[in-house]
C-alpha cells in the first residue's frame, strides 16, 4: 500500500462585495453584452489587475520598505520551536496568505511571535489567533 501525503488546501481567492452606481453597472453590463468581457467578474478582475499594474512600483517599494513576504508563508511547529530555542522572535509581515500549522500551541505561538501583519488572509487555529490577538496588526 502506497501512502500519499496530502497537503492542506488553502484558499487562493476571497470574495469581495462592492456596491456600484446604477449607471456604472449598466455601462459594465453593456461591455459584457458587447463581448468585451465574458461576465461582470471578468470585468472587475481586469479592472483590478490594471490598477495593480499601474501602481506596481509603489507596491514593490512598500513591500521592500516594510519587509513584506509576498505570496504564501507557512509557519510550522518545528520552525517556531527552533526560533524559540535560538532566542529569536518573529515579526511576521506577509502580503498574501500566512498560515500557522494546526499543531502549534498558543503558548508556542506567543513565545515565538512578536508581531503579525498580514495583508490578505491569516489562517491559524482559533486558540492561536486568540493568544496572538494583541500582536496582530492590520
Amino acid at each position: 500500500m502506497k501512502l500519499v501525503e496530502t497537503k492542506p488546501k488553502f484558499p487562493d481567492t476571497d470574495k469581495v462585495t462592492i456596491n456600484l452606481g446604477l449607471v456604472d453597472l449598466a455601462q459594465m453590463d453593456l461591455l459584457v453584452a458587447e463581448g468585451f468581457y465574458t461576465n461582470r467578474t471578468d470585468f472587475v478582475r481586469t479592472a483590478i489587475r490594471n490598477q495593480l499594474q499601474q501602481h506596481g512600483d509603489a507596491i514593490r517599494q512598500t513591500v521592500t520598505r516594510k519587509r513584506f513576504v509576498m505570496g504564501m508563508q507557512r509557519y510550522t511547529k518545528a520552525e517556531l520551536e527552533a526560533g524559540v530555542a535560538a532566542g529569536e522572535r518573529l515579526d511576521i509581515h506577509v502580503l498574501g496568505l500566512a498560515t500557522i500549522d494546526d499543531d502549534v500551541t498558543p503558548e508556542l505561538a506567543r513565545a515565538a511571535i512578536a508581531s503579525i501583519q498580514v495583508l490578505g488572509a491569516f489562517i491559524a487555529p482559533a486558540a492561536v489567533k486568540s493568544a496572538l490577538a494583541d500582536r496582530i496588526h492590520s
